[in-house]
């Protein structure tokens, strides 16, 4: 047996992800005769059968979905020490983007933000607000460093450090309703009241409508702070994160009107940046230092 290249290697994955030898060729903007003569000279030199081409479409022999299996590690261990190289090249950054969403409570995320950035004077905070799909469409865009949001988990792009659970509470300022408030308070009722939302600041991806009752009239605003005002004053019902209205449940200027068919919704905030990027050394300071601290600052 002779060493085989990761240049054979890699023309062997891209003929098995694109499903032949012409769609690897111009994902790897190569010949096809060059992607045929590698697989060959891999296949020679181990001796080994790796595709089966009896048929319309080349497929995997069983001894080629075992040695795809193992070059696929080796290529992700590959792409992380690419990506390793590109972070040690980096120098210490001059500013960092931040991105706090509407579901982070924001006394907590400058208390993180503070703690850190205070040890680094020579690094600047660029920090923005963003709601609902806006801090993950930054992130993916490259706009971003670190987003303190909600993010799709299943996204093989992201990483991300549990910072804890957020409640969002259906609520309404006494005197609202024109009825008694219940927890059987239906949709039929509610449905020509006016509801205030949050505006999207996401550009690209599709908008998300979450808690928001199709056909009822609608208030919208820019943040959850002018939300709260908008219900307090009795101009509107909604959904608010429950850390920001503890006290206002308590004493009685807000009231929940969470019920079967008002639930209420808990979501996980997090913080979250991509993993499909090189990330310099005070950016993965600032990654260690959330994962370190963030716990016990939501706990308390």
């Amino acid at each position: 047996m002779y060493a085989f290249t990761l240049q054979e290697i890699q023309c062997f994955d891209a003929v098995v992800r694109e499903g032949g030898f012409q769609a690897a060729a111009v994902a790897l903007n190569r010949s096809h005769a060059a992607i045929f003569a590698a697989i060959a000279k891999l296949e020679a030199n181990l001796g080994v059968l790796l595709l089966d081409r009896s048929g319309y479409r080349v497929s995997l022999t069983e001894a080629g979905r075992s040695f795809h299996r193992k070059a696929r590690s080796l290529l992700g261990e590959m792409e992380a020490l690419r990506v390793h190289a590109r972070q040690l090249a980096m120098g210490e950054e001059t500013h960092l983007r931040v991105i706090l969403g509407d579901t982070c409570p924001l006394h907590e995320g400058l208390q993180l933000l503070g703690g850190f950035f205070s040890q680094c004077p020579q690094t600047r905070l660029d920090l923005h607000f963003e709601t609902i799909g806006g801090p993950a469409e930054r992130l993916l865009e490259d706009e971003a460093d670190v987003i303190l949001h909600w993010i799709e988990k299943g996204d093989p792009r992201l990483e991300w450090i549990d910072l804890g659970p957020v409640s969002f509470v259906p609520v309404v300022a006494p005197g609202f309703l024109p009825f008694a408030p219940t927890r059987r308070i239906s949709l039929d009722q509610m449905r020509g009241l006016t509801q205030c939302i949050i505006r999207d600041t996401a550009r690209a991806a599709a908008k998300m409508n979450f808690y928001v009752m199709e056909g009822a009239p609608q208030c919208t605003v820019a943040d959850h702070a002018m939300k709260k005002e908008v219900i307090i004053r009795g101009m509107a019902w909604g959904h608010l994160p429950r850390f920001m209205i503890e006290q206002e449940l308590r004493d009685g200027r807000l009231l929940s009107i969470a019920g079967s068919a008002f639930p209420g919704v808990e979501t996980d905030l997090v913080a979250a940046r991509r993993r499909d990027r090189p990330h310099g050394p005070v950016a993965n300071r600032l990654w260690d230092y959330i994962a370190t601290h963030a716990p016990a600052l939501w706990a308390s």
